[in-house]
């Protein structure tokens, strides 16, 4: 806490005002009898490709909603309202829908990938979705999720390290900032599971097939009866596979290392699969990740990339730049998947993993911070379960109620910069919640379904998702807003023709050059070796 306080004082109101965020939204486009979509990605919202708002995941049917970066928390919140403005206006009757968990799903192999046009870039982001169909089936690929983008205003960085006395590069010292962020964030983000877990329950098409521990809570509902998050336990982002990755956080070059071998080295059960099927591709590698997106993670450093450029290089060459959080479920009581208070708690969250103490981590903690993620989603409300902490064991509401503890601090800097009391009522309700689990949204969710739609997840959901559609129409959409998107829309399909148009060599050759790309020659520059 020493660290923490003496941290926090050389942050200047500005700074703290300062605090840059984006989300990326992502939801399936759904019928309205609650099955998926199959509709192509609509026209009318642009080119997947190139759009800078609007682009699919996964799926042709599953969107992705991206705001710019913002300093202010409404101001972030109204363009994402908007954009889903915009997308309402162009979808007909379908909605979006509005859980991690997904709809009633097709047959695996009706799962439509997502389409990018023609070009090298856009069949290598199909070829990539093919990749992951075969390595982990299409159905884990249609869960979604709020990705929140958190990063310090550049002004932040030189107080903090005349703070901590330490010379050399301030790029050097910006990179250890953000890596001890992310050792600590991996050590407390089974709060966030706690707290915002918001996927207690599937609709069973989603297992279909499959071997799971989960209950019948009603016919074609299945649940574990104390879980918060499956999307984030066994059932979600899992690989059996990347299991054998222990991940060091400890610098950026440890990082890249461990990654290293996952992107350049064959792996047998994947090279099974072959790269090519005659003319069409089955994946972009044989290697245990395609690509860097490829790896799953809670929480990701990042650095924007320029076009064609390897994500792992742009790191090593320009360093981190940002942090973005992917262990948030979609809120299913909010139009547009995040609330204000949510923001509010991840910004101070995020702030007290960035100011605190953060040791080295080591593969045997490593190993015990999956499971104790995996022990919170799938029974976080138990009152009797403990996780590992410093050697020891704790109950989830000790550790957790410490953690709030050292939070509170950074909310009332907060609070007096923004001259209110909005950072410590999202710690007050989060304390509240850590006493009462029937007050965390994964009890509400099972708490509606048990009272207002006979147990059903796909009633419960569909008739919400219903609802933000009727609320997000009915809000004004200024007429300039609607120019600006359609204007962004055909821009971003003239781009994707220009794309198409300069591709100079054949996709084999474009295939081969990009995964070809040194990995670590900037983390060697700045590392010295």
């Amino acid at each position: 806490m020493e660290r923490l306080h003496k941290r926090l004082r050389v942050l200047t109101p500005e700074v703290l005002k300062g605090l840059l965020r984006g989300i990326e939204k992502e939801g399936l486009r759904v019928k309205p009898g609650g099955t998926l979509a199959d509709t192509p990605h609509p026209a009318g919202l642009g080119s997947p490709l190139t759009h800078p708002h609007i682009t699919t995941d996964f799926s042709e049917s599953q969107l992705e909603l991206i705001t710019g970066v913002h300093a202010g928390v409404d101001a972030c919140l109204e363009e994402l309202t908007e954009i889903h403005q915009v997308v309402y206006r162009h979808i007909g009757d379908e909605v979006l829908w509005c859980t991690s968990m997904p709809c009633r799903l097709p047959a695996d192999d009706d799962i439509p990938l997502g389409q990018y046009g023609g070009s090298n870039v856009g069949r290598a982001k199909t070829v990539y979705r093919r990749g992951l169909s075969y390595r982990y089936g299409r159905r884990m690929q249609t869960i979604s999720g709020i990705h929140y983008n958190f990063s310090l205003p550049e002004a932040a960085w030189p107080m903090l390290q005349q703070a901590d006395e330490r010379g050399g590069p301030a790029r050097a010292y910006q990179n250890d900032a953000y890596f001890a962020l992310i050792r600590n964030f991996r050590r407390h983000s089974w709060l966030l599971l706690y707290l915002f877990g918001a996927s207690p329950a599937v609709c069973a098409s989603f297992v279909a097939g499959r071997t799971h521990r989960l209950q019948e809570l009603s016919a074609g509902t299945l649940y574990l009866p104390e879980s918060t998050s499956l999307r984030m336990g066994r059932l979600g982002y899992q690989s059996d596979a990347q299991a054998t990755l222990a991940v060091s956080y400890n610098s950026l070059e440890s990082y890249a290392r461990s990654l290293y071998s996952a992107l350049t080295e064959p792996y047998p059960q994947y090279a099974a699969i072959g790269i090519r099927d005659g003319v069409d591709y089955r994946q972009l590698a044989t290697t245990l990740l395609q690509i860097e997106n490829e790896f799953y993670g809670t929480i990701r450093p990042k650095r924007r990339i320029r076009p064609n450029e390897r994500p792992l290089h742009a790191l090593g060459e320009r360093g981190v730049e940002y942090v973005e959080v992917r262990c948030m479920d979609i809120d299913p009581f909010c139009p547009i998947g995040i609330t204000a208070a949510t923001i509010r708690f991840l910004d101070v969250f995020l702030l007290h993993c960035l100011l605190s103490d953060s040791a080295a981590d080591t593969p045997e903690e490593i190993a015990a911070l999956s499971r104790d993620r995996h022990r919170v989603a799938e029974r976080g409300r138990d009152p009797n379960i403990r996780l590992a902490w410093r050697g020891e064991e704790l109950t989830l509401a000790e550790w957790g109620e410490e953690l709030l503890r050292e939070c509170g601090p950074i909310a009332a800097a907060l609070d007096n910069v923004h001259r209110g009391y909005a950072y410590r009522d999202v710690l007050s309700a989060a304390g509240a919640a850590l006493r009462n689990p029937s007050a965390t949204p994964s009890a509400r969710i099972l708490r509606e379904m048990e009272q207002s739609y006979d147990r059903s997840h796909l009633r419960f959901a569909l008739d919400q998702s219903v609802r933000h559609r009727s609320d997000l129409l009915e809000l004004p959409l200024a007429a300039a807003a609607g120019a600006r998107y359609a204007r962004m829309a055909g821009e971003s399909l003239a781009a994707q023709r220009q794309i198409e148009a300069r591709d100079a060599v054949p996709f084999e050759i474009y295939r081969q050059q990009y995964l070809s790309q040194d990995l670590l020659g900037g983390v060697r520059l700045r590392s010295g070796s």
